[in-house]
C-alpha cells in the first residue's frame, strides 16, 4: 500500500487540506507529509484493529467483566464462580466459553472438576489498569 492513497504525491513537503466538515479545521491549512507518512507506519493494520475491536466488544458485557473481576482475585470452578457473580452455571459456562475462545481464561482440570484462571499476566494488568483508571477522581 502506498501513501498516495493517504495523501495525493506531490513534490513539495506540504500541501493544502480540503475542508471536508464542520468538524474539520475552518482554514486550509498545510499537511506534513513527512508527519503522516511517519504516522502511517505506526498506525493499527485494519486486520489488528478488527481483532481489538473483536476484544473490546467482548469485554463490553458487564456479566463477562463480573466473571473476571473474580478470576482475578483466585481460580474457580465453575459452580463457586456462578455462586460468586449471581449467575446459573450454564449462563456462566456460556460466558467462559467466549472468554475462553479470545484466549482472556484458561482452565485445568482436577478430577471431575474444572478450574478457571485469567490466561495470562496481560489480561490480569488490561482488567486492573481499567479498574484503576475508573476509580480515579475527576480532574
Amino acid at each position: 500500500m502506498t501513501n498516495s492513497k493517504l495523501v495525493p504525491a506531490v513534490s513539495s513537503h506540504e500541501v493544502s487540506a480540503p475542508v471536508v466538515d464542520e468538524l474539520s479545521c475552518t482554514d486550509q491549512h498545510p499537511i506534513h507529509l513527512h508527519h503522516v507518512r511517519q504516522l502511517h507506519r505506526e498506525i493499527l493494520s485494519v486486520e489488528k484493529s478488527q481483532r481489538m475491536a473483536e476484544f473490546f466488544s467482548l469485554l463490553g458485557d458487564a456479566n463477562r467483566l463480573r466473571i473476571l473481576s473474580a478470576l482475578a482475585v483466585q481460580e474457580l470452578c465453575v459452580c463457586d464462580l456462578a455462586a460468586a457473580v449471581k449467575m446459573s452455571e450454564s449462563a456462566v459456562s456460556h460466558q467462559l466459553r467466549a472468554l475462553r475462545a479470545m484466549r482472556l481464561v484458561g482452565y485445568r482440570k482436577q478430577g471431575r472438576n474444572v478450574f478457571y484462571y485469567l490466561k495470562d499476566s496481560h489480561v490480569l494488568n488490561l482488567y486492573r489498569e481499567v479498574a484503576e483508571h475508573l476509580d480515579e477522581a475527576d480532574d
